[in-house]
């Protein structure tokens, strides 16, 4: 977790100097990004709030994304990831949007992604996703890994 806050803590910085916000949509990584950003103090600041997207109820009762809008969309990829990031984003009138969905394992999903597969976005002025493969079954691992590989990419995006 401390290394996650680390990344955390830039992230915070640089949307505390902007007075910016960030909304989270995450699924595998079980609010573990969504705790990162927390764990700094004054999160209040900037973060607007998060949602765990585990399960089809969940996303369409806390994302209010219905079954009709997945036509053609599959959890755990890059359109889906830049859906739930462009929806939150909304959801919370936040200046960023950021999310992940993925495999954490020891199995891989029914979708035939193997463990250590996720995918990640970030809405914000532009709208940018990436998939990540770590080729590992390690649940808790994979799930630090989204989680950092998510915030970096957060941090990337702020960078810019």
């Amino acid at each position: 977790m401390k290394d996650l806050v680390a990344i955390a803590e830039k992230i915070a910085a640089l949307l505390i100097a902007r007075r910016q916000t960030v909304a989270v949509a995450e699924s595998s990584t079980g609010g573990l990004i969504s705790a990162a950003l927390l764990a700094v103090p004054g999160a209040s600041a900037y973060f607007l709030g998060g949602a765990v997207v585990y399960t089809r109820d969940a996303r369409r009762i806390l994302m209010d994304i219905p079954d009709a809008a997945m036509q053609g969309l599959r959890s755990s990829s890059e359109p889906y990831a830049r859906l739930l990031a462009s929806q939150i984003r909304q959801r919370f009138s936040a200046d960023w949007g950021l999310s992940e969905t993925g495999a954490a394992g020891p199995t891989g999903n029914r979708y035939g992604d193997a463990a250590g597969h996720s995918c990640l976005a970030v809405a914000g002025a532009e709208l940018t996703a990436m998939t990540i493969e770590t080729g590992n079954s390690d649940r808790l691992a994979n799930m630090q890994v989204f989680a950092a590989a998510a915030l970096d990419l957060l941090l990337q995006q702020l960078s810019r």
